[in-house]
């Protein structure tokens, strides 16, 4: 019987500080660009004009985009200064079971984003097929996409990252086929003529861009503790996704005004648009290859924050059970009808743990002690089981979260408020514990 030999079949990604430090500038901005040029990234793009114009809608997404980015830039510093991932780092904060929590969060929450985004995937190629063959079968192209997820994620990071170099040129490439065709077969500057009509203010636009950013915090130190500097995470990670919003926030909100200005009925579908004109098949590529490079990120991460909470676990074996899970999920019916209800509970349940993350590295003292290999992975590490100063202000943080989201919405959106005083009140008691516990050993001595 052949022996399958696992270091060569599988990535062997680790837990521990011990990475390969594989991604440059190149690469990191790649992975960011691949990651985001994504359909759901167009169509949050379309849900801004036209009920806002065009021009207002694409400040705001360079704004909140540049703005909403800085955490997650944070965190992947976190993580190419550590070398750890995103789970392992929230130990610090949360204290060694306490972050089991976000762990296993996060884990059914790419689970689920997974699905989504292999459905959104079949869809696609079934698409393509059916246009070039005019046989359709989405339940049989949706597994073949997951498959094929999953075959890249087992071959670990270094396997991502050849993915996504390779998906972001060619999505780049098939972006500018199908603006190209948006050019020639429609009247651009229209757009600029399109009225505002709708509820939506400049305030709610602007967090719905911010909460995006917020959405792919969870993955940052995953991939950046990868690369070559602080510096190559920094850079290539803020112009990376940055430009993957314009893009695709861009091409949305030009396909949704554009069904206005010329009298269409309203789409959310850039295929419907360039179809007639023998270009949907490239839109249905673009959707294809952006949604699977940003599943097998989803599929890589979620196998890592297993890892967290069952540390004696090796790669490739929760990678396999994920990925299989992942494939039989996304043939779930109904799986897109709970959208965007599902993202807003997933922004309700972690921007204000990565606030408290933010601010435990790097506001509040002895992070050098705190964040190494041997206390944040230790059989013998002095961290606390839970942290329960980070465990409350967590709680009123998605507290707030949910009561901004959906009791009483807030004219500017709940995600920078919610996460700029989750990060202020975790800071104010946990100087104030340090003072306290300061007074307590001056008296004692």
């Amino acid at each position: 019987m052949a022996h399958l030999d696992t270091s060569t079949a599988f990535g062997q990604d680790a837990l521990d500080d011990n990475v390969e430090r594989s991604l440059g500038l190149s690469g990191t901005f790649a992975l960011w660009l691949g990651a985001n040029v994504v359909v759901t990234t167009v169509l949050t793009g379309m849900l801004l004009v036209p009920a806002l114009s065009f021009v207002t809608a694409m400040w705001l997404v360079f704004l909140g985009s540049a703005i909403g980015i800085v955490p997650l830039v944070l965190i992947g510093v976190m993580g190419s200064r550590t070398g750890m991932t995103t789970m392992v780092l929230a130990r610090a904060a949360f204290g060694r079971m306490g972050a089991g929590v976000p762990a296993w969060v996060n884990l059914l929450a790419l689970i689920a984003w997974s699905w989504i985004q292999a459905r959104l995937a079949g869809m696609s190629l079934d698409y393509a097929v059916n246009y070039l063959t005019s046989y359709s079968n989405v339940a049989l192209f949706t597994v073949i996409c997951e498959t094929l997820v999953v075959a890249i994620a087992l071959r670990g990071h270094l396997g991502i990252e050849r993915a996504e170099k390779w998906a972001a040129i060619l999505m780049l490439a098939l972006a500018v086929v199908v603006l190209y065709a948006l050019g020639r077969y429609y009247d651009l500057p229209s757009l600029l003529e399109v009225a505002p009509q709708g509820d939506m203010t400049p305030g709610g636009a602007f967090d719905i861009v911010i909460a995006t950013a917020f959405s792919w915090i969870p993955l940052a130190a995953d991939y950046n503790r990868h690369c070559k500097s602080n510096r190559v995470a920094m850079i290539g990670t803020w112009s990376g996704y940055v430009a993957a919003t314009m893009i695709a926030m861009g091409l949305g909100a030009a396909v949704a005004g554009l069904s206005v200005a010329h009298g269409m009925t309203a789409t959310y579908d850039p295929t419907q648009l360039l179809s007639q004109f023998g270009f949907g098949l490239p839109a249905a590529l673009v959707i294809f290859f952006s949604v699977l490079t940003t599943n097998v990120m989803c599929v890589y991460s979620a196998t890592l924050s297993y890892m967290s909470a069952r540390r004696r676990s090796t790669f490739w074996k929760p990678a396999l059970v994920i990925g299989v899970i992942t494939v039989f999920g996304s043939l779930i019916p109904g799986i897109l009808d709970s959208f965007q209800t599902f993202l807003l509970i997933i922004g309700s349940v972690f921007i204000p743990a990565f606030a408290l993350m933010i601010v435990d590295y790097y506001l509040l003292g002895d992070r050098h002690a705190r964040y190494t290999s041997e206390s944040l992975l230790g059989e013998q590490s002095a961290l606390p089981g839970i942290n329960w100063q980070a465990v409350a202000a967590y709680a009123i943080g998605a507290v707030l979260a949910y009561y901004w989201n959906w009791v009483a919405p807030l004219s500017i959106g709940a995600s920078l408020p919610v996460f700029v005083l989750t990060g202020a009140l975790y800071w104010v008691v946990a100087r104030a514990s340090h003072a306290t516990r300061r007074t307590a050993t001056g008296n004692r001595a």
